[in-house]
């Protein structure tokens, strides 16, 4: 378990070097999941300690959210200023995420399965 969280740690800290070091607009940890995805897919998947440490994080996934709903409520004052803004782009960012989700189940259901292809 310590290698796998170490592991993960590993690939969040190079997503946030890579990220400082080209200035990019794009979060370390978003680079560093990119990274650790590539890395799996050259290696063929994750190991077992990967895989069942993954997934007792992803179990308390929720714990996750206590800082960020902690710097809301903190923040409430910039939220009360900044609501249309706020909706606008939940908005947004809702309707695109539901557009790209329905392409891509598009694109996948016409690629024909491994198993219809003799």
């Amino acid at each position: 378990m310590i290698s796998a969280l170490t592991l993960l740690l590993l690939f969040q800290l190079i997503g946030e070097v890579v990220a400082r070091w080209l200035d990019l607009p794009i979060p370390g940890p978003v680079i560093g999941m990119l990274l650790l995805f590539l890395a799996l897919a050259v290696r063929g998947g994750p190991t077992d300690d990967l895989r069942t440490t993954s997934q007792n994080l992803l179990q308390h996934l929720s714990l996750l959210f206590v800082p960020a709903g902690t710097g809301i409520m903190v923040h409430l004052h910039r939220v009360a200023d900044e609501w249309p803004a706020l909706l606008l782009s939940l908005l947004i960012s809702t309707f695109a995420t539901l557009v790209v989700t329905a392409l891509a189940m598009k694109l996948c259901l016409r690629q024909p399965s491994r198993e219809e292809t003799p």
